[in-house]
């Protein structure tokens, strides 16, 4: 049905009729009746009816709610638009203008933004000693290389800096500042870059570098997607060649077509063959590097290396030719592919001192089932669901009261082993867009801001829903939005007024020296970025504006 505007009723026939709808109330036949005497439905009588009661019970309550609250303060805005919505300066500036604050020149916020970087540090501080696993990884904003560091299990942005080379040396400065702001380093988890291992190899030598799986077996899953590609692409030459078959009349070109779609159905064939396997033996590798067994028992360093071995002997008996060189490089890393396991062995024992293995076997499907689902969806993830709560159920029915107490101790445990950096991946995921609105044009202060934003933010979604980085790295709770803790840190730093005492031949008129006392506002003030983040604000050289 199509409803037009009349644009014959004006308010005042409206408001009419809304009285009329208003007094007829609950008459039987009386709304009918109105709406042919206006000649109006009486669906849009009831919009009159709902809008007048709507706006009535607003103007009759307490007035105390009618009061606009007042515009949010533009540095709020900056903030928001900047690091929340991800816009652009000039994006930033266009929005404001239209909105009618002031200031709003690109200069502005450009200096603004900057003075908010320079207040917060580019690398996190403890209080005391804190252990943690290390994800690290480098992103390139126009060829220059930026370092990140962030803990495995809270992701929270430990260190992030613009570098001026990815060398060994500079990693391992870049680690030692980690370990000055109290952090120690159980492990570190990458990819095969060469200054970035190295580097964390000479900055804490008791710590265990972890190969990247990802990286590590990316080659094999490329080389079966294109042999998917291939495998489809032959099937459409096979249907075409049997479409042109059934077309030919004469016996020598039904010959010829018949010898073009028995070749056509051999490469097919062959083709689908070649992906079967090797997608079939990526699903058994898959399995092989799964910390525990189908019955739940935690897989030992053999039994994987085993596994792997005959796993990668049976890709090397499918004819391809590029099979051989991938499988050479994971040859030779095959121990580094194993060091999470030898920590799995030393967390079994660990386990087994305080749960019997039966209860334990059952605790490990639990957790098992709940981390496989949390990187599903649809009916595997519903799957996976019930299956931990399942086995989660039978432990609880094994242990009884100290049921809560080991079945945390298990989760905590088998979450601390790190298998790939898959999450600082996932931080760079974040930045990238940030590099892109300003063209790879990015300073050490936006970087610190992107960190500070990422370390306070709430997660929308996940496991870790409603949880900051920094929350959960401290355990502390926040007090406040992000926002308002970035605005509450630049105040105080603001307020912090810098007094410089240098002494000067002032040329008094007695002729006697004497000392000028400068003040400089706290926004002319030149801070660090890379300063120690237990004295964020604190100045190491000022300069009049």
């Amino acid at each position: 049905m199509k409803f037009t505007r009349r644009p014959d009723l004006d308010p005042q026939t409206r408001i009419e009729i809304v009285k009329n709808v208003w007094i007829n109330q609950g008459i039987y036949g009386r709304m009918t009746q109105l709406a042919q005497e206006y000649d109006i439905s009486r669906t849009f009588l009831y919009q009159l009816n709902w809008a007048a009661r709507h706006h009535l019970e607003d103007l009759f309550s307490d007035p105390t709610h009618l009061v606009e609250s007042p515009n949010l303060p533009l540095e709020s805005w900056i903030l928001l638009l900047r690091l929340e919505g991800n816009c652009s300066i000039p994006s930033l500036s266009a929005i404001l203008q239209r909105m009618e604050y002031r200031p709003s020149s690109v200069g502005y916020l450009s200096e603004t933004l900057r003075d908010y970087g320079r207040c917060v540090p580019s690398t996190l501080s403890m209080p005391h000693k804190k252990v943690v696993f290390y994800l690290s990884d480098e992103i390139f904003a126009l060829r220059v290389p930026i370092l990140v560091t962030i803990d495995a299990q809270s992701t929270a942005i430990l260190k992030i800096e613009r570098a001026s080379d990815r060398t060994a040396k500079t990693w391992e400065r870049h680690f030692k500042d980690l370990g000055t702001h109290r952090f120690h380093s159980l492990g570190m988890a990458s990819d095969r870059g060469v200054g970035l291992k190295a580097g964390y190899q000479a900055a804490c030598k008791e710590g265990f570098w972890v190969c990247d799986q990802f990286h590590e077996f990316q080659e094999l899953y490329n080389r079966c997607h294109q042999l998917e590609r291939k495998a489809y692409s032959a099937i459409a030459k096979e249907a075409k060649a049997a479409e042109l078959f059934a077309k030919a009349k004469s016996e020598s070109t039904l010959q010829t077509r018949l010898e073009r779609y028995e070749k056509a159905h051999h490469t097919c064939k062959h083709a689908i063959d070649k992906y079967d396997e090797l997608n079939w033996l990526l699903h058994l590798l898959s399995q092989a590097l799964h910390l525990c067994s189908d019955s739940g028992r935690l897989r030992t360093v053999e039994e994987v290396r085993s596994d792997l071995t005959v796993i990668l002997s049976l890709m090397a008996d499918i004819k391809d030719d590029k099979l051989p060189k991938f499988l050479k490089s994971i040859g030779s890393h095959l121990d580094d592919i194993l060091v999470p396991f030898a920590q799995v062995e030393s967390i079994h024992a660990e386990l087994l001192e305080r749960v019997p293995q039966p209860t334990l076997d059952a605790l490990v499907l639990a957790w098992h089932h709940d981390h496989l689902s949390n990187q599903s969806h649809g009916k595997t993830k519903h799957y996976h669901q019930q299956e931990s709560c399942y086995w989660l159920d039978f432990s609880e029915g094994l242990l009884g009261e100290q049921f809560d107490e080991l079945k945390e101790l298990v989760f905590e445990k088998l979450d601390s082993i790190v298998k790939a950096s898959s999450l600082v991946e996932m931080v760079n995921s974040i930045i990238r867009p940030y590099l892109n609105s300003s063209k790879g044009q990015i300073t050490q202060e936006t970087l610190n801001l992107i960190m500070f934003y990422h370390n306070h933010h709430r997660y929308k979604g996940g496991k870790r829903q409603g949880k900051a980085p920094i929350e959960l790295l401290t355990g502390e709770t926040l007090e406040a939005d992000w926002v308002d803790l970035l605005i509450e840190h630049k105040r105080k730093a603001d307020s912090d007024t810098v007094v410089a005492s240098t002494p000067s031949l002032d040329l008094m008129p007695d002729g006697d020296e004497g000392l000028r006392q400068v003040e400089i506002p706290a926004s002319h003030v030149v801070l660090d970025s890379h300063a120690d983040s237990d004295h964020p604000g604190q100045a190491v050289g000022a300069k009049a504006a």
